[in-house]
């Protein structure tokens, strides 16, 4: 058998592996809540690593903490923030609805193993999970500024930079594809003529648009709960305490941080959190758009639209040789699709503010971070290994725009809307094309219905 070695709480003992940093809550924990095998992502581990370390060494700045101890927690909490002391948190999400469970998790590794850098034993209780390390804070304060803090570091250091490399090659396309005329779809059917660029135009600006959201939403993730400890009103935390360690952390990561205005609000509701979910379930309902428009203007290669022309990037069919899918774009729609998701079960959690306190919070991180890193993944990978080898078919593009019954909408302002629908209505009937249709009636001069049937001038604003 295993070696072992016995961890007390205030329920009495309990059993530990000898190797394992945690204790006896952590040990409690991994009994009650076998539900899913998911836990905490690596980027909130390093954010709460980050957290209990300057809580530490702000604790030795006023008076609270010996210089032993708080260096000694320190170090274990940079080693937990850098990722060394990760396979001692294996709790599942499902957990306790505060976090408390994961919040002691880190206060117990990090005591044992501060133990350890003192030169004891782990599990020696020479530095103290709750009266040391968990000291001037909660789990109610701690685990929802953990949340905010990492959201907001991964929006902008993860999300926002592989946006803004889409936007970059949607603008390029926009002007590479600008002479290209085409024809423009509503309802499914054929619309008036448009210029490709255009299209990527639009898809540039939707894109742009999310990235706005989401850079709007890190200014009230940046106002963090900590100081509030149980209930918000910051019993047992010297007053100086959260407004030290925050500027501490918003040096460090150079975000713009601040206590927040009122800490009840900050811990029962989530706003903050809801509110840069709705921004990445905007961004994706964007993102969704354009990936969806561009398998579709991909379509064929023979029997489809067949507008751009996709990168093949792998093998699309274990039946149809030579076939070729667009599966960089069915992985981003899939994304999109998972983000919506989490988006509702982050508004449900943010319903769940009973009396002072939030009890979804592991939830609604657990979401939110996955939205955050799928989506910059999902970009990422469309940018490079679709977007920026995507063509388009010139010669497609053209003859699709000759054949619209659309085209009879610029002769419109000159001879009428219901005589323009019968040359459409006869055209559609001969197979024929609007220009050849509107020739044989004789209704305009040759020249003048060149000029009014050119499409370029069709997508750009004016009358006759």
């Amino acid at each position: 058998m295993s070696a072992t070695r016995t961890e007390y709480d205030s329920l009495g003992p309990m059993t530990v592996p000898a190797d394992a940093l945690y204790g006896a809550q952590t040990a409690r924990a991994i009994e009650n809540f076998p539900i899913s095998g998911l836990t905490f992502p690596r980027p909130f581990l390093r954010t709460l690593g980050m957290i209990k370390e300057q809580a530490a060494l702000v604790n030795l700045e006023l008076g609270l903490l010996d210089e032993r101890r708080a260096q000694a927690i320190a170090a274990a909490a940079a080693e937990m923030a850098r990722g060394d002391l990760d396979g001692h948190f294996p709790l599942d999400i499902f957990q306790t609805g505060s976090g408390t469970s994961t919040n002691m998790n880190a206060n117990e590794v990090i005591a044992n193993r501060a133990d350890q850098l003192l030169g004891v034993e782990a599990g020696s209780s020479l530095v103290h999970p709750n009266d040391h390390v968990n000291l001037g804070q909660s789990s109610n304060d701690v685990i929802p500024t953990a949340l905010h803090l990492t959201a907001a570091v991964e929006i902008r250091e993860k999300l926002i930079p592989a946006l803004t490399g889409m936007q970059k090659v949607l603008g390029e396309k926009a002007l590479a594809f600008d002479d290209i005329i085409t024809i423009g779809r509503t309802h499914l059917q054929d619309a008036t003529p448009v210029r490709l660029g255009q299209i990527f135009g639009g898809y540039f600006r939707q894109v742009t648009l999310g990235g706005g959201e989401l850079a709007r939403c890190l200014d009230g993730l940046g106002e963090l709960p900590l100081g509030g400890t149980a209930v918000g009103t910051g019993i047992n935390t010297h007053p100086e305490f959260a407004q030290k360690v925050i500027a501490n952390l918003s040096e460090i990561t150079g975000l713009h941080l601040r206590e927040a205005r009122d800490h009840f609000a900050a811990q029962a509701g989530k706003e903050q959190v809801v509110a840069a979910s709705a921004a990445l379930r905007t961004t994706a309902v964007a993102l969704f758009k354009v990936a969806n428009d561009i398998r579709l203007l991909g379509s064929g290669p023979r029997c489809g639209l067949g507008e751009l022309i996709l990168p093949a990037v792998q093998p699309g069919s274990s039946i149809m040789p030579g076939k070729v899918n667009p599966v960089m774009a069915e992985s981003l729609l899939q994304v999109c699709v998972q983000v919506v998701g989490n988006d509702a079960a982050i508004a449900l959690g943010g319903l769940s503010g009973n009396f002072e306190l939030n009890v979804m919070m592991p939830v609604m991180t657990y979401n939110l971070l996955q939205s955050i890193e799928l989506l910059g993944n999902a970009v990422t990978v469309f940018t490079s290994r679709c977007l920026q080898g995507l063509e388009a078919n010139r010669e497609r593009c053209e003859a699709l725009v000759e054949e619209s019954l659309a085209m009879c909408t610029a002769l419109a302002p000159v001879i009428g809307y219901d005589r323009a629908a019968q040359i459409a209505k006869a055209a559609y009937a001969s197979g024929r094309t609007v220009r050849a249709v509107a020739l044989e009636m004789n209704i305009l001069p040759e020249d003048e219905l060149t000029r009014l049937l050119n499409p370029r001038t069709q997508t750009e604003p004016g009358i006759g």
